[in-house]
Protein backbone atom coordinates (compact mmCIF):
# COMPACT_ATOMS: atom_id res chain seq x y z
CA UNK A 1 0.00 0.00 0.00
CA UNK A 2 3.36 2.16 0.56
CA UNK A 3 2.71 2.31 -3.63
CA UNK A 4 -0.73 3.95 -3.25
CA UNK A 5 0.60 6.44 -0.86
CA UNK A 6 3.29 7.62 -2.68
CA UNK A 7 0.81 7.89 -5.94
CA UNK A 8 -1.65 9.83 -3.66
CA UNK A 9 1.21 12.39 -2.72
CA UNK A 10 2.37 12.34 -6.24
CA UNK A 11 -0.94 13.43 -7.45
CA UNK A 12 -1.32 15.99 -5.07
CA UNK A 13 2.24 17.40 -5.82
CA UNK A 14 1.29 17.95 -9.66
CA UNK A 15 -2.15 19.48 -8.54
CA UNK A 16 -0.48 22.07 -6.93
CA UNK A 17 2.25 22.52 -9.83
CA UNK A 18 -0.38 22.84 -12.66
CA UNK A 19 -3.12 24.96 -10.11
CA UNK A 20 0.03 27.18 -9.84
CA UNK A 21 1.01 27.77 -13.28
CA UNK A 22 -2.42 27.77 -14.92
CA UNK A 23 -3.09 30.76 -12.72
CA UNK A 24 -0.48 33.03 -13.70
CA UNK A 25 -0.63 35.93 -15.73
CA UNK A 26 -3.88 37.01 -16.61
CA UNK A 27 -5.30 35.22 -13.81
CA UNK A 28 -8.98 36.96 -14.15
CA UNK A 29 -9.11 36.09 -17.91
CA UNK A 30 -7.98 31.92 -17.36
CA UNK A 31 -10.34 31.42 -14.29
CA UNK A 32 -12.97 33.30 -16.40
CA UNK A 33 -11.79 30.84 -19.35
CA UNK A 34 -11.86 27.41 -17.24
CA UNK A 35 -15.05 28.20 -15.73
CA UNK A 36 -16.42 28.74 -19.55
CA UNK A 37 -14.78 25.42 -20.20
CA UNK A 38 -16.08 23.33 -17.23
CA UNK A 39 -19.73 24.49 -18.01
CA UNK A 40 -19.19 23.46 -21.36
CA UNK A 41 -19.21 20.04 -19.85
CA UNK A 42 -22.44 20.47 -18.26
CA UNK A 43 -25.05 18.25 -19.71
CA UNK A 44 -26.60 21.10 -22.12
CA UNK A 45 -22.82 21.57 -23.76
CA UNK A 46 -23.83 17.46 -25.53
CA UNK A 47 -27.31 18.75 -26.12
CA UNK A 48 -25.76 21.46 -27.97
CA UNK A 49 -23.71 19.65 -29.51
CA UNK A 50 -26.18 16.95 -30.76
CA UNK A 51 -28.87 20.60 -31.58
CA UNK A 52 -25.77 21.79 -33.91
CA UNK A 53 -24.94 18.01 -35.54
CA UNK A 54 -28.92 17.69 -36.27
CA UNK A 55 -29.14 21.49 -37.76
CA UNK A 56 -25.98 21.26 -39.75
CA UNK A 57 -28.04 17.83 -41.17
CA UNK A 58 -25.23 15.33 -40.22
CA UNK A 59 -26.74 11.87 -41.15
CA UNK A 60 -25.04 10.25 -37.75
CA UNK A 61 -26.75 13.27 -35.61
CA UNK A 62 -30.41 11.01 -34.07
CA UNK A 63 -27.32 8.11 -33.58
CA UNK A 64 -25.03 9.97 -31.62
CA UNK A 65 -28.28 11.29 -29.15
CA UNK A 66 -28.86 8.12 -28.72
CA UNK A 67 -25.43 6.40 -28.02
CA UNK A 68 -25.16 9.77 -25.57
CA UNK A 69 -28.83 8.28 -24.00
CA UNK A 70 -27.78 4.77 -23.46
CA UNK A 71 -24.16 6.12 -22.41
CA UNK A 72 -25.04 8.03 -19.75
CA UNK A 73 -27.31 5.96 -18.04
CA UNK A 74 -24.42 3.28 -17.60
CA UNK A 75 -22.60 6.57 -17.05
CA UNK A 76 -23.88 8.33 -13.83
CA UNK A 77 -24.66 5.52 -11.65
CA UNK A 78 -20.68 3.82 -12.39
CA UNK A 79 -19.78 7.21 -12.19
CA UNK A 80 -21.89 7.85 -8.16
CA UNK A 81 -20.77 4.39 -7.31
CA UNK A 82 -17.44 5.33 -7.60
CA UNK A 83 -17.15 8.47 -5.85
CA UNK A 84 -19.12 7.50 -2.80
CA UNK A 85 -17.16 3.96 -2.67
CA UNK A 86 -13.52 5.25 -2.99
CA UNK A 87 -14.36 8.71 -1.01
CA UNK A 88 -11.81 10.81 -2.32
CA UNK A 89 -11.80 14.39 -0.93
CA UNK A 90 -11.52 17.29 -2.84
CA UNK A 91 -8.47 19.57 -2.53
CA UNK A 92 -9.99 22.32 -0.88
CA UNK A 93 -11.79 19.52 1.50
CA UNK A 94 -8.10 17.97 2.24
CA UNK A 95 -6.18 21.31 3.13
CA UNK A 96 -7.98 24.13 4.17
CA UNK A 97 -5.51 26.40 3.50
CA UNK A 98 -6.14 25.86 0.21
CA UNK A 99 -8.65 28.36 -1.88
CA UNK A 100 -10.43 26.86 -5.45
CA UNK A 101 -12.06 29.25 -7.29
CA UNK A 102 -15.23 27.04 -7.10
CA UNK A 103 -17.04 24.34 -4.61
CA UNK A 104 -17.94 20.92 -6.50
CA UNK A 105 -21.38 20.60 -6.37
CA UNK A 106 -20.93 17.36 -4.96
CA UNK A 107 -18.39 15.65 -1.94
CA UNK A 108 -15.80 13.57 -3.78
CA UNK A 109 -13.54 13.64 -6.58
CA UNK A 110 -12.13 10.47 -7.92
CA UNK A 111 -13.57 10.35 -10.82
CA UNK A 112 -14.02 13.48 -12.29
CA UNK A 113 -17.67 13.16 -13.57
CA UNK A 114 -16.77 16.09 -16.05
CA UNK A 115 -13.69 14.61 -17.51
CA UNK A 116 -15.64 11.43 -18.11
CA UNK A 117 -18.76 12.24 -19.53
CA UNK A 118 -16.59 14.58 -22.13
CA UNK A 119 -14.27 11.27 -22.76
CA UNK A 120 -17.30 9.42 -23.16
CA UNK A 121 -19.03 11.93 -25.85
CA UNK A 122 -15.47 12.62 -27.14
CA UNK A 123 -14.68 8.46 -27.84
CA UNK A 124 -18.85 8.44 -29.94
CA UNK A 125 -18.43 11.11 -31.34
CA UNK A 126 -14.52 10.06 -33.30
CA UNK A 127 -16.13 6.83 -34.16
CA UNK A 128 -19.71 8.95 -35.46
CA UNK A 129 -17.69 11.78 -36.86
CA UNK A 130 -14.22 11.17 -37.15
CA UNK A 131 -13.44 14.23 -38.82
CA UNK A 132 -14.13 15.92 -35.51
CA UNK A 133 -12.23 13.77 -33.39
CA UNK A 134 -9.39 15.85 -32.78
CA UNK A 135 -11.83 18.81 -31.75
CA UNK A 136 -13.83 17.16 -29.51
CA UNK A 137 -10.79 15.34 -27.82
CA UNK A 138 -9.17 18.88 -27.36
CA UNK A 139 -12.14 19.95 -25.98
CA UNK A 140 -12.68 17.14 -23.47
CA UNK A 141 -8.96 17.43 -22.07
CA UNK A 142 -9.95 21.33 -22.30
CA UNK A 143 -12.24 20.12 -19.63
CA UNK A 144 -10.40 18.00 -17.70
CA UNK A 145 -7.82 20.76 -17.32
CA UNK A 146 -9.85 23.33 -16.50
CA UNK A 147 -11.29 21.20 -13.51
CA UNK A 148 -7.12 21.53 -12.06
CA UNK A 149 -7.51 25.21 -12.79
CA UNK A 150 -10.72 25.39 -10.75
CA UNK A 151 -9.21 23.70 -7.85
CA UNK A 152 -11.44 20.63 -7.84
CA UNK A 153 -10.15 17.68 -9.23
CA UNK A 154 -6.33 16.23 -8.78
CA UNK A 155 -4.92 15.37 -12.52
CA UNK A 156 -5.02 11.57 -11.40
CA UNK A 157 -9.31 12.16 -11.06
CA UNK A 158 -8.85 13.42 -14.58
CA UNK A 159 -6.84 10.56 -15.64
CA UNK A 160 -9.28 8.26 -13.92
CA UNK A 161 -12.47 10.29 -15.84
CA UNK A 162 -10.70 10.06 -19.51
CA UNK A 163 -10.05 6.31 -19.02
CA UNK A 164 -13.70 5.61 -17.46
CA UNK A 165 -15.62 7.80 -20.10
CA UNK A 166 -13.66 6.33 -22.90
CA UNK A 167 -14.36 2.77 -21.77
CA UNK A 168 -18.02 3.74 -21.46
CA UNK A 169 -17.78 5.15 -24.82
CA UNK A 170 -16.63 1.76 -26.70
CA UNK A 171 -18.78 -0.12 -24.62
CA UNK A 172 -21.29 1.40 -25.44
CA UNK A 173 -21.16 1.52 -29.20
CA UNK A 174 -19.91 -2.18 -28.94
CA UNK A 175 -23.22 -3.14 -27.73
CA UNK A 176 -25.76 -0.59 -29.11
CA UNK A 177 -26.98 -3.05 -31.50
CA UNK A 178 -28.01 -5.49 -28.94
CA UNK A 179 -30.15 -2.48 -27.19
CA UNK A 180 -31.56 -0.17 -29.72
Amino acid sequence: MRWLVSLHQADEALFYWLFRHLKKPGEGKRTTLARWVSRSGDGYGYALAVLIAVMLNDPDALTLLTLLLVGFALELPIYWFLKNTLKRQRPYQKNSRFKAIIVAHDTFSFPSGHTTAAFMFAGMCSVLMPTWAPIVYAWAAAIGLSRVALGVHYPGDILAGACLGSGLAWFTIAHAGSWL
